[in-house]
């Protein structure tokens, strides 16, 4: 996996993540990267692995993202923005182009559910899916992690992208090239997915909407 100083710096440690990008654009200050890596690399490596499913093209395409994020941050990264929104980006559209050249990739971001459309426009942003607030997460994290890894890809990546990196679904509409009402159709059928796996697990027998 792509390293980077792994030194304790309690001097950084209270920074955001603006601060320390700052330091590092301007002064080239190698420990401010250092704190801005260490904080995030765990949940960027995590997403990556859920989408391939492979440990080995994950540590290649999580080095392919950290080697672009320094190549680029001096003339593509806007401060205005959130970075660590725009690593996620990059981490994305990495991961994207390996499972495309796999040829495991469907792309649906022209379906459109017409039956669905008027639930989803009285939703708020940040409001999710009522199937989301019924599925307990406190599930053993194994289990809960292979579930997900079975899941049809853009199902999978909106579940990891909202619950382990905490995005809206407008950051996440906005990452996959989708509208916020497909991105949140893909969390509750994820949501419905998910709870079908585990009672199955559980040996219960439910009748669930079809899987999207």
């Amino acid at each position: 996996m792509f390293t980077a100083q792994n030194i304790s710096n309690n001097k950084y440690s209270g920074y955001n993540d603006q601060d320390l990008v700052r330091l590092y654009r301007k002064e080239n200050d190698q420990l401010a990267f250092s704190e801005l890596f260490n904080r995030h690399q765990s949940k960027i490596y995590s997403y990556i692995f859920s989408m391939v499913l492979n440990e080995e093209v994950a540590n290649d395409i999580f080095q392919d993202t950290f080697t672009k994020v320094i190549t680029k941050m001096d003339d593509t990264y806007n401060e205005q923005g959130k970075w660590i929104a725009w690593v996620m980006r990059i981490a994305h559209n990495a991961t994207i182009d390996h499972i495309r050249k796999r040829k495991r990739f469907v792309d649906v971001n022209n379906t459109k559910d017409d039956s669905d459309t008027d639930f989803y426009d009285r939703l708020e942003d940040e409001t999710s899916p009522d199937a989301q607030e019924t599925l307990e997460f406190g599930e053993a994290k194994s289990s809960l992690m292979k579930h997900i890894g079975s899941l049809p890809v853009e199902q999978r990546e909106v579940v990891m992208l909202r619950h382990y990196y905490e995005m809206s679904f407008k950051e996440i509409a906005e990452l996959t090239n989708v509208s916020i009402n497909t991105a949140l159709g893909r969390m509750r059928y994820a949501l419905i997915n998910l709870r079908k796996m585990f009672d199955k697990e559980n040996g219960k027998e439910y009748s669930y909407a079809k899987r999207r």
